[in-house]
């Protein structure tokens, strides 16, 4: 969607576009209802501070929708789609990975009761894996900050995909 197009669209209508994104719903309000942006940057700094912070409550709700890295989700949705493509680095058939994240995936949700979430897109299998083992030595409060983190990085890469510069801009730009 055209960015000119988002700013113009009505209030539903631009949180159903930003919803897959992260589902939370304060943030999705507070972008809506500060509609117009002026450029595609000025949307994604506003969506960054205004994800700062989430609370537990929102961490929580919005992890409800988010897969096992490694298990691809099924569902025919928008935001499954997005976590299908941003997953595209862990390979389904590499059998030693799938096996290391299942496992993985196991220990984290038993010390920190929630799945694995991490910000996929452009991470190879192994960073993915190396993470996973790395942060599943950290205390619960310093993964809850990593966690936050990871969702805001993921929901303005999926933003960043969804609404793009109008084209009027970008031609007037290369003229």
């Amino acid at each position: 969607m055209q960015l000119e197009v988002f700013n113009s669209v009505d209030r539903a209508d631009a949180i159903d576009v930003l919803r897959p994104c992260l589902d939370i719903q304060r943030w999705v309000e507070h972008i809506a209802d500060a509609r117009p942006f002026s450029s595609l940057d000025s949307l994604l700094q506003f969506a960054r501070e205004t994800a700062e912070p989430f609370t537990s409550d929102e961490v929580a709700a919005a992890m409800a929708h988010h897969p096992r890295i490694g298990e691809r989700p099924k569902a025919h949705t928008t935001e499954a789609a997005m976590s299908r493509s941003e997953q595209a680095g862990v390979d389904p058939s590499d059998d030693g990975v799938v096996t290391a994240l299942a496992e993985g995936n196991r220990e984290y949700e038993a010390k920190f009761g929630r799945v694995f979430l991490i910000r996929a897109a452009g991470r190879t299998a192994g960073e993915i894996l190396a993470s996973l083992q790395e942060r599943l030595t950290h205390a619960g409060e310093e993964e809850d900050v990593i966690v936050a983190g990871q969702l805001r990085e993921i929901a303005l890469l999926r933003i960043a995909g969804v609404i793009n510069e109008s084209s009027s801009i970008s031609e007037g730009a290369t003229k």
